[in-house]
Order: C-alpha cells, then sequence, then structure tokens
C-alpha cells in the first residue's frame, strides 16, 4: 500500500519535473525570437527626411556654379515638343542607361527648326501574271514548280530551353551503355551463362557461314552421270574430310563410332601427339555431317590416349572411352567442360591395362557397358555409377593365361554371346553367363596378331548371324563361322596390313575392308571374292586404322594415321541390295563351304602321303 502511494508522489514529481522543463524551454525560444526581430530593425535604417532635402539643395548650387541650370531646363521642356507632334508619328524611346548619357557640356547651340517639301511615292502592287494553256509549256510548268518548291519556308526548329536541354543530355549519358572495367569482363566472360551462350551460338554462325547448297541438282542422276560416267553408282566418291590443325594433327585415329540418335555425328578418338608434349594424351572429337563446317562440333580430351570410343546407345549425349592407362572414361556434351564427367578408378577391381574394346549392349530399359582390356578382363558397368564395375571375370582359355584381347564384338540383339580377337593369332567365342561363363571354343587361322572382329548385323530374310570378319597382320581377312572351327574363306588381295573390316549395315554380302598402304577396299561376295568391287587409296598412301559403316549403308568413314577423317559415299548399284541378294548369298556360302571341304580333304591326303613317305620298312 505504501510503495503504491510512494510509487505515485514519485510520477507526479516527475510530471512536475518536465512541465518545469517544458516552460522553460519556452520561454527561452520566445526570448530568442524577440531579440532577433530586434536586431533585424536595428539593421535597417530608414534615411531622415531633413537629410534628403539638405543634399537637394546642396546639388542646386552646384549646378549653378558651373552653369548647368539653363542646360536642365530645356532638357525638361523636350518633352512637351514630343507631345506636340502629329498623330500617327510614333517614336521609340530606349532606356537610357548610366553609362550612355551624354557627358555635360558648358556651352548648347540653340535649335533652329524649319519646313522642308515632302516627296510621295506611290509603290504598286505585285502584277499577278496569268498565262493560257496556248502558250504554257511543259519547261515552263516543271521551271514554275521547281521555283515554288524552292520558295517553301524552311522549317524552323526551335531549340529547347537551356533546362530542358540539360535535362535531355543527361538522360542520353544516361542510356548511354558505360565501360565495363577489366575485373567485370574477365567475370563475364568465364561465368558458365557466357560459356553456355558463347559456345551455342558460335556453332549456329559456324553452320551458316560454312553451308552451301545447289538448288539447281537434279536427283533423277542426270547429273551424276554427266560428272562421273554412266558407271558413277557402282563408284565410290569422296564427300568430305575432317581433320584439325590443333587437335586431331600428328595423332592417329583409333577408333570411329557413329551416332544412333543423331546420324549425322560421328565422334573419333585419337592417341597422344608426341610433338606437343603439353597437350592432353587423349582426345575425342565430333564431327558434324549435316553442315559443311570445318571444325568439330565437340571437344573432349583426358590425360590418356583413347584408344577405342563409342556413343552410349541410349544415352544420345554421352561418349564413352577406354584408354591406355585402363581408365574408362565418360563425356557429356550438356557439361561445358572437355574433361570427362565421370572416370573408372585404377584398381585392382577396374582395368590397369590398355583397354581396346568398349561396346553397349542391352535394350533400352536394360543395358550395360562392356569393356575388356589386354590383360583378358572383361567388366560390365553401369553408366549411372562407374566406380566399380558390376561383373567381372577373366578371358582365359582351359586354364591357361589370359587371353590378350585386341577386338571384341557381339552378334546383333545378343547380350550375352560375343567373340573375341587376340594378340596371340587366335579367334575365341565366349559367354557372359552362365555355366560356360568364359571362354569358349577357339578358331585358329591367321598368321599374326587378329586386329578387327565383326558379326554378322543379320538383317534381312535369312540369318546370318552365325558369320563374322576377322583382320590380321598377316595381309588377309578371313570369313569364319561360329558352326566351323576353319574359315569358310581367306580374302588375301592386300599388300600390308589389315587393320580393320566391318559389314554393310544393310547388304548381306557387302563388306569394306582398310589396310596399311590407304586402300579402303569395298567387296561384295555374291558378285567376285577375288577382288574388291570398288576400291579407293587415300592422298598420300596414309594408313587406314579404322572403317564404318554408317547406319544408312550409303556412306563409309574411315580414319587414318595422320589424323584425318574421310567420309566415301557409296554407289547405288553397290549399297543398295536387291530382293534376291540374300538368296544369292546363300548360294556362295554353299560353294565356300564346298571348297573349303575339297581343301581340307586334299590338305588330309597330302600329310598321309607324307607320313606314309616317312615310316621306316619292316
Amino acid at each position: 500500500m505504501f510503495r503504491m502511494a510512494d510509487r505515485k508522489a514519485e510520477l507526479e514529481r516527475k510530471k512536475a519535473r518536465l512541465a518545469q522543463i517544458r516552460e522553460e524551454k519556452k520561454r527561452k525560444e520566445e526570448e530568442r525570437k524577440r531579440r532577433e526581430a530586434e536586431e533585424a530593425r536595428a539593421s535597417k535604417k530608414v534615411p531622415d527626411p531633413s537629410e534628403i532635402e539638405r543634399k537637394r539643395i546642396e546639388t542646386e548650387q552646384l549646378l549653378k556654379e558651373f552653369g548647368l541650370e539653363e542646360q536642365r531646363r530645356a532638357q525638361a521642356a523636350v518633352p512637351s515638343m514630343v507631345a506636340a507632334e502629329p498623330p500617327g508619328v510614333t517614336q521609340k524611346k530606349a532606356p537610357v542607361s548610366a553609362d550612355d548619357r551624354p557627358l555635360p557640356t558648358l556651352a548648347r547651340k540653340s535649335l533652329k527648326l524649319s519646313l522642308t517639301d515632302t516627296s510621295v511615292i506611290n509603290i504598286p502592287p505585285r502584277e499577278k501574271v496569268q498565262y493560257s494553256k496556248e502558250t504554257q509549256t511543259i519547261v515552263e510548268v516543271q521551271e514554275k514548280e521547281e521555283s515554288e518548291e524552292e520558295i517553301e519556308p524552311i522549317p524552323v526548329v526551335e531549340e529547347p530551353p537551356p533546362d530542358k536541354k540539360e535535362e535531355e543530355e543527361k538522360e542520353e549519358e544516361a542510356q548511354r551503355p558505360q565501360e565495363l572495367t577489366d575485373e567485370e569482363k574477365q567475370q563475364i566472360l568465364l561465368s558458365d551463362d557466357f560459356q553456355t551462350f558463347f559456345n551455342n551460338s558460335s556453332r549456329v554462325i559456324e553452320r551458316a557461314l560454312a553451308e552451301e547448297m545447289d538448288i539447281f541438282y537434279d536427283y533423277g542422276g542426270q547429273d551424276l552421270e554427266e560428272r562421273e560416267g554412266p558407271e558413277a553408282g557402282s563408284k565410290m566418291s569422296l564427300q568430305r574430310q575432317f581433320n584439325d590443325e590443333r587437335w586431331s594433327r600428328y595423332r592417329t585415329v583409333t577408333y570411329l563410332d557413329w551416332s544412333a540418335q543423331y546420324p549425322e555425328l560421328l565422334v573419333a578418338s585419337y592417341n597422344n601427339n608426341e610433338e606437343s608434349p603439353n597437350e592432353p594424351d587423349g582426345v575425342c572429337l565430333v564431327w558434324n555431317m549435316k553442315f559443311k563446317k570445318t571444325t568439330p562440333e565437340y571437344i573432349f580430351h583426358c590425360q590418356s590416349a583413347v584408344m577405342a570410343a563409342t556413343y552410349a546407345k541410349f544415352h544420345p549425349n554421352l561418349v564413352v572411352g577406354g584408354t591406355y592407362s585402363g581408365q574408362i572414361v565418360l563425356w557429356d556434351n550438356r557439361s561445358n567442360k572437355r574433361t570427362p564427367v565421370q572416370r573408372t578408378p585404377l584398381s585392382a577391381a577396374a582395368h590397369t591395362h590398355p583397354v581396346y574394346c568398349v561396346d553397349v549392349v542391352g535394350t533400352q530399359n536394360a543395358h550395360n557397358l562392356i569393356t575388356v582390356s589386354t590383360d583378358g578382363k572383361m567388366c560390365s558397368w553401369s553408366l549411372d555409377m562407374l566406380s566399380n564395375p558390376q561383373e567381372s571375370m577373366e578371358l582365359q582359355h582351359k586354364q591357361s593365361k589370359a587371353v590378350a584381347v585386341t577386338c571384341m564384338s557381339f552378334p546383333p540383339n545378343d547380350v550375352n554371346n560375343f567373340v573375341v580377337g587376340s594378340e596371340e593369332m587366335a579367334v575365341y567365342t565366349g559367354c557372359r553367363h552362365g555355366s560356360k561363363a568364359g571362354i569358349n571354343e577357339i578358331f585358329e587361322g591367321h598368321q599374326g596378331p587378329v586386329t578387327s572382329i565383326d558379326c554378322h548385323p543379320a538383317t534381312g530374310q535369312v540369318d546370318f548371324s552365325h558369320l563374322f570378319l576377322t583382320s590380321s597382320f598377316d595381309w588377309t581377312v578371313k570369313l569364319w563361322s561360329v558352326k566351323h572351327q576353319r574359315p569358310l574363306y581367306s580374302f588375301e588381295d592386300n599388300s600390308d596390313y589389315v587393320y580393320d573390316v566391318r559389314w554393310s549395315p544393310i547388304h548381306p554380302a557387302v563388306f569394306a575392308t582398310g589396310d596399311g598402304m590407304g586402300r579402303l577396299d569395298v567387296w561384295n561376295l555374291n558378285n567376285d571374292s577375288e577382288v574388291p568391287t570398288a576400291s579407293v587409296t587415300l592422298d598420300m598412301q596414309p594408313a587406314i586404322n579404322r572403317v564404318r559403316w554408317h547406319q544408312s549403308g550409303h556412306q563409309v568413314a574411315c580414319g587414318d594415321a595422320d589424323g584425318r577423317v574421310w567420309i566415301y559415299d557409296i554407289g547405288e548399284q553397290i549399297a543398295v541390295p536387291r530382293t534376291d541378294e540374300w538368296q544369292k548369298f546363300v548360294r556362295t556360302l554353299s560353294d565356300m563351304r564346298a571348297n573349303m571341304v575339297d581343301s581340307q580333304d586334299e590338305g588330309g591326303l597330302a600329310s598321309a602321303r607324307t607320313s606314309m613317305s616317312s615310316s621306316p620298312l619292316r
């Protein structure tokens, strides 16, 4: 109770104190205003009337002393004279400043007025001349019109007032682009948005500048016959050549692959450039066939030579590479980086030897990346995670040493069975799964390392999936069947190493080969099995390391040892199969099989005679 009373009393004291402070402040403010008003009145001094009268009298006395009183009176009389002038005459009076007033003179002449005669001049108005139609001419009309046009008044442009003009100049200066500093420029150049914009824009502009189209091309074939003769359909013609001065010069093409989703894109892998040790060892370039540009669409690289590269079959943006160090690398063209977005570890669980075989097998929903290294290790990977293989196994034949695999191929629509070629001059068949997983059978016949192997695509009326082709350092190409362990036929028309062989994707009896002399051959077994149907030799005769058919079957790409990629058009008479080609190829295979049996029988009889002649007599 007492505390409440004390608190109220304290509040009352504080209120009284605040009121006192406010009153003191108000009093000081009024006193300050009163003092300022007094100072203002003291500063304004009002002149005394008596002082003005005294100064006027002194001035009159000075004028009398100098004799200027008469002059002042005469000047005062001038307004009365001006008022006496006749009406209608006006006289402009300019204001006279203190500087323009005449100096006072001691003597002034008296004014003399006199009468003068006025002359009246009458100026007639401008005569309006009209001409009749008979006297008018075209020239006169034109001259009159020109003169009238010339007399047109020039429009007067009113200048804006100075304030408005300054405002407009300030607005223009504000709208004018400002110069960026070096740091701001560098920051923009290094940003991801600018890199994406620049890369996409440069590709579009490059395509537009390089595009050349023949609008008069005749699709009826008349132009082709005129240029190349009536047999143009049975020849090969060079369409494009790809090479880059920086990225492909002094490198060797190690692999080629066409994109399944974008048929105009071709990826080529290259090994290291010994002339430029500072450049990346491994390079992959994506070339575009659709536009006439001479630079690669995409550039990828890594720190080890790329020995094999392929498009991920069901992922159009991904490129997979096998390297000399054993790493599997993955590039993504959606990324602004040229380096791999994924790579496998260099560990015992993965590859530690060069990888020459890379392939994606399976379907859209279930597919795997299959890789094989030269130490005989086969790994199965998921493209989503390359940190560890899903499966791995050692390829060995009958518990002997590991197979040094150089090439691999899967039959069409088969993810389990495969064939591989080796450095030991032999070919092997194998399985990934089941009781027979690993190497099953061996096929011997080559006299040198096997450089390439390709299973028949088997698209057509008859199933030829049991057939496969191999090439070798022994200068030969051999045709095999998994049903026979001896080659069905040996093609021996080459004079150097044969580095690659590939079946046509649309013709059952056509395949292409490339050798070390720079010769590209196209064979049609239904026409001739002794010599190629068409052949061409590259300029400077560099070795052809890789050959790939386009999925349309009308073009062949080959890569050489000088880093160049050549695209050849195949004539329709070679590339396009007729309806009876499959049956003709069946008969061709039967003849080859019969010849093989005959040669084996002759070889058996010869060996038997040799053994009998060498046996001792009893």
